[in-house]
């Protein structure tokens, strides 16, 4: 049995609702904004997942399955809309010499064809661009359209006009209406001739706009509101195809190219049709050896079935034909010199090395820096600064280091920091993590933005009129450079804020009042709002709950941090013997009784409050506020004493204050299905747990049900 086929129903059930949203927004990044944020690579892993995991169970195929949706929608587009009268649709993929084989042989099945029948089929590079259709009516050009979502493009009518590939009439006798169909591109020199022009006029060279690839630079210039823009910018065009014909001046695809080359639209120089899949797959290996040579970018080899009858009779899948595929090139590599390991801290503190090199062309890209994801990748591939590497390029994002060329010379190892870079505190890996991170928390710069940003939220303290814009101007100022304390200490800057852009005097007294208002914080709000790792709102009550004075923390973390190191795995423990352990020895030490409370939380309290700078923080921090003890109030329900599981999507609350209810009512709530569990309350999309609690005859209600239980408590 296959990993896929051991899927319970609910688990690939869930699977494919990831994997839509996954791929749409991929979709959306590249064909509506163009910038894509992963590899043509990693969306083609992703694509490939979804279509092995609905084979495998049909039945639930999504009404918004990526098989069934062709490109992104342009509705937030401010170009006017075109609906294509024949759908623009997209094609299937083929990663291998024997998926080709496999493709030929269902062409042959579909048509139910003898041995000696002959498949011609065209062959020519698959071209990196922007899908434009040209419509022509009596030979003029009427209109030009994006592909889109496949039967809604934008009209990009007065901005193809200016392509000078695009002719405004066609050469010759044509037909009525014929719509060419192919790519808008830009070719690799022309590309590089933009990208500096627009750094020579750029006022400010390092806000310079600077296009990352050559597709990117064809769609941005394509897709402009004013035409005057296109116009400046080197765009061309190559037909591959047609849409909506009133005639067709020949039987084949082949022949049908050649037509729409002899009216003056330009067609791929490789285009040629061939006999047999040998030959195809031949065309194929000459074009990716000639593919770094080519001036412009390509990503593969597109075979049809030439016989324009045959391609009737195959037709269409949900989103492609059944008589064309695109044979996908692997990634691109090229070799060069690791000249430095730079490490980066990202907002959450999680240390990320990456790779400077000499520059080097990948893809028609010059690559100067290389993502090297972790400690333990620089350890697999045990790169250190002056190696020799191979890089590759799977698409428009950072490229990646594949191999060490470098590795058996007798030069001393990376040395991975064991402290942050940026603020000198602690760096960490968690046990069963590969990430290590900064233990700085609110002290780290690195850091400093996003977790004063949580500080104030509204789970947290809850600051009304403290938004990420003033805290980011609060910050340049160096008003809240000690941290979250100096929220308190902001009245002391009155003068300097009324004389500041923006702030009035209402506006003013208004924050201090709500920052006034939180001198005596929610225990439990206040130490969610640290944002020490693995604390979040349920837990940080699960702690209090035990505790109830939250001034206690530092001494514990301190018990647990001392435990840790007087108490090392004996040799004649298994791993459960020992996290069972550990996990009864933390629970003791923070006198609490939740299951929520175990290895990874009592880890981040010791490494938290172990850090200097943390505790100075925090000293700081009660000189400013006072937190009261914390009580658990709750009243009387009808799900009093009753242990509740939620689980699916939650529509009108988090999943955290869905339990915070729960508890106010007097109930627990769980994050696992059994014999024990009283309650389940499901929202959209809840599988596996629901699955169990029909087997054990549980109740069920809806999220609705859930808020009239809510409601009859008061």
């Amino acid at each position: 049995m296959t990993e896929i086929e051991s899927l319970s129903e609910a688990e690939a059930a869930n699977e494919l609702m990831r994997l839509a949203k996954q791929i749409a927004h991929h979709n959306k990044l590249y064909h509506a904004e163009d910038s894509p944020e992963i590899s043509d690579a990693d969306y083609d892993a992703l694509v490939r997942r979804n279509n092995a995991i609905e084979m495998a169970f049909p039945h639930l195929i999504r009404a918004d399955s990526p098989n069934r949706l062709v490109g992104a929608a342009v509705e937030a587009s401010p170009l006017a809309k075109v609906r294509h009268a024949v759908r623009m649709m997209s094609l299937d993929n083929a990663f291998a010499a024997e998926d080709v084989e496999e493709f030929a042989a269902r062409v042959r099945r579909f048509l139910n064809l003898g041995a000696d029948d002959v498949v011609k089929m065209t062959a020519e590079d698959k071209i990196d661009g922007l899908s434009c259709s040209l419509r022509y009516e009596k030979g003029k050009l009427v209109q030009a359209a994006t592909r889109g979502d496949g039967s809604v493009g934008e009209d990009v009518t007065a901005n193809a006009r200016h392509i000078a590939d695009i002719p405004e009439e066609l050469k010759g006798s044509t037909p009525d209406v014929f719509e060419i169909r192919g790519e808008v591109y830009m070719a690799k020199a022309d590309f590089t001739a933009l990208n500096a022009r627009l750094l020579a006029e750029a006022e400010d060279p390092e806000k310079a706009r600077q296009f990352a690839n050559p597709r990117n630079a064809a769609a941005g210039s394509l897709r402009q509101k004013d035409a005057s823009v296109t116009a400046s910018r080197p765009l061309r065009f190559l037909a591959h195809g047609w849409g909506e014909v009133s005639a067709l001046p020949a039987d084949t695809q082949y022949e049908v190219m050649k037509a729409i080359e002899g009216w003056g639209v330009p067609v791929s120089p490789l285009l040629q049709r061939y006999d047999s899949v040998a030959d195809i797959l031949a065309h194929y290996a000459e074009i990716e050896r000639r593919r770094a040579e080519m001036d412009y970018d390509i990503d593969g080899v597109v075979y049809k079935v030439d016989r324009l009858d045959w391609q009737a009779r195959l037709g269409f899948v949900a989103k492609a034909p059944r008589w064309a595929i695109a044979h996908k090139f692997p990634a691109e590599r090229a070799q060069t010199t690791l000249e430095a390991i730079d490490i980066q801290v990202g907002r959450t503190g999680k240390l990320t090395p990456v790779g400077r090199l000499t520059p080097v062309t990948v893809g028609g890209v010059v690559v100067s820096n290389v993502t090297l994801h972790n400690r333990d990748e620089i350890g697999r591939l045990g790169v250190r600064p002056g190696d020799r590497v191979v890089v590759q390029r799977a698409g428009d994002v950072i490229p990646q280091v594949v191999e060490n060329l470098s590795r058996d010379e007798d030069r001393a190892a990376f040395v991975f920091p064991d402290h942050c870079p940026v603020c000198g505190s602690e760096a960490v890996a968690e046990e069963g993590e590969v990430d290590v991170r900064c233990t700085g928390g609110l002290i780290c710069n690195a850091q400093k933005f996003e977790r004063l940003r949580h500080f104030v939220s509204r789970s947290a303290l809850d600051i009304e009129g403290l938004g990420e814009k003033s805290i980011a101007e609060f910050l340049e100022l160096g008003w809240l450079d000690k941290g979250p304390a100096d929220i308190f200490r902001l009245k002391s800057h009155r003068t300097e804020l009324l004389e500041r852009e923006g702030w009035k005097e209402k506006s003013v007294d208004n924050l201090f009042a709500a920052i006034e208002a939180k001198r005596e914080p929610d225990a439990a709000r206040l130490l969610f709002g640290l944002g020490i790792r693995h604390v979040g709102a349920v837990t940080a009550r699960d702690l209090l709950k035990g505790l109830s004075d939250i001034r206690r923390l530092p001494e514990k973390a301190a018990e647990i941090h001392a435990y840790l190191d007087e108490n090392p795995r004996a040799e004649s423990e298994s791993d459960g013997k020992y996290t069972a352990r550990r996990v009864e020895a933390f629970k003791a030490i923070l006198e609490v009784r939740a299951d929520g409370i175990g290895i990874a939380v009592g880890e981040a309290l010791a490494d938290f409050f172990h850090e200097p700078h943390n505790r100075a923080l925090w000293d700081d921090l009660l000189s400013e506020v006072s937190p009261s003890l914390y009580v658990v109030e709750t009243r009387e329900s009808e799900v009093s004493g009753m242990t509740v599981v939620f689980t699916g999507k939650l529509e009108t609350m988090s999943r955290d204050e869905a339990k915070a209810q729960a508890e106010a009512l007097g109930a627990k709530a769980a994050g696992s299905v059994s014999a024990k569990t009283d309650l389940v309350v499901a929202g959209p999309g809840a599988g596996s747990k629901l699955k169990q609690a029909s087997a054990l005859g549980i109740r069920v209600i809806d999220e609705a049900g859930w808020a009239e239980i809510v409601a009859a408590a008061g």
